[in-house]
């Protein structure tokens, strides 16, 4: 029988309900959530006034199996539960051992294991032991083509609406770095003007740096349509401050446009709900530039940028490359795709 996976927000949803499991292990890629899970966790587990004796946080470099077993097995002292945290727990020496204890845990104890930055050994017992009375969640890293919709999500939570453009400039810009991401979200929340609760992209362009007419995502409109004269003014723009608009962010962000466009040629309903299945998307507003690409380029066309984008990725690094500068491979990608 497969083992249930547990979703971030349905593991928030149960936390906040008061529904706490005995045992969390929180591993893998993405730290955000891991964090995020935690906090939660020590703000619904006990009140205030319990913290001091029945809250101990470990390190795991700093400690051992042993020990987290020991004081797991304390009872608490004048409250419901007591909470074990150990943080950077990728670090504990002899991990598995906590399998013992995995295999019986005191219902009074809520132990949180948080295992950045890589996923526990699955081929060893501790992770099947936890499976059994506790919740094993894997925090992976969002996928780029996802980050728009994730800012989207994340601000609605806060009451915060956010422009389809300006979500996607702070994608392109950012990254997946999702810690970095909500500082920027943050500030920007504070910067609203009184009674504003919109995100816009002139907002960013004021308190972030991102132009709102240049930058990967006009680019990507300016391709699509196959605006000659707009794309080279995006690239010039982009050669004249490579510190802020860098190689490296918009050649994934041209891959992704075109091995998407190539996922449409090749899906065989073109209809928009079906389309946004293919690609993953959350909203239509996500998809009129494909449609627009599926007018404007041919799929051997498609399938052959997909080719020069990596040459140009390799030339970007070093690779067969003995002079060229970020702004003449991109001139010469730019030339490719609209000739």
């Amino acid at each position: 029988m497969a083992k249930k996976e547990y979703t971030f927000e349905e593991i928030c949803r149960d936390i906040k309900n008061k529904k706490i499991a005995p045992i969390y292990c929180l591993m893998g890629e993405e730290p955000f959530f891991i964090d995020q899970i935690t906090d939660l966790i020590i703000e619904n587990g006990l009140d205030d006034a319990e913290r001091d004796f029945n809250q101990v946080i470990y390190y795991g470099a700093d400690t051992d199996a042993a020990t987290v077993m020991n004081a797991a097995r304390r009872f608490p002292m004048m409250a419901e539960r007591q909470l074990v945290i150990v943080k950077e727990a990728q670090l504990i020496r002899n991990i598995d051992a906590l399998s013992f204890y995995a295999k019986n845990p005191l219902n009074s104890t809520v132990l949180v294991l948080n295992h950045k930055y890589k996923n526990l050994d699955r081929r060893k017992s501790l992770a099947s032991s936890i499976e059994k009375v506790g919740i094993v969640f894997e925090s992976k890293k969002v996928p780029d083509y996802k980050m728009a919709g994730f800012i989207t999500s994340y601000l609605k939570d806060k009451g915060v609406g956010i422009d389809s453009k300006a979500a996607q400039m702070l994608a392109d810009y950012l990254g997946n770095s999702l810690n970095k991401l909500v500082k920027e979200l943050e500030k920007l929340t504070i910067l609203l003007p009184e009674h504003a609760k919109r995100i816009t992209p002139e907002l960013i362009e004021t308190n972030i740096g991102i132009s709102k007419e240049y930058n990967n995502f006009e680019l990507i409109k300016a391709l699509a349509s196959k605006n000659v004269l707009q794309a080279n003014r995006i690239i010039q723009y982009f050669e004249k401050d490579p510190k802020n608009n860098p190689i490296q962010v918009t050649l994934p962000v041209l891959f992704n446009y075109f091995s998407n466009l190539l996922i449409c040629y090749y899906t065989n309903d073109k209809s928009d709900s079906s389309l946004m299945q293919a690609l993953g998307l959350r909203g239509s507003f996500q998809l009129k530039d494909y449609q627009i690409g599926l007018r404007n380029y041919k799929p051997m066309k498609v399938f052959n940028l997909i080719g020069e984008i990596r040459t140009c990725d390799a030339k970007s690094k070093g690779i067969d490359n003995v002079s060229a500068s970020s702004g003449d491979i991109l001139k010469e990608l730019l030339y490719k795709i609209l000739h």
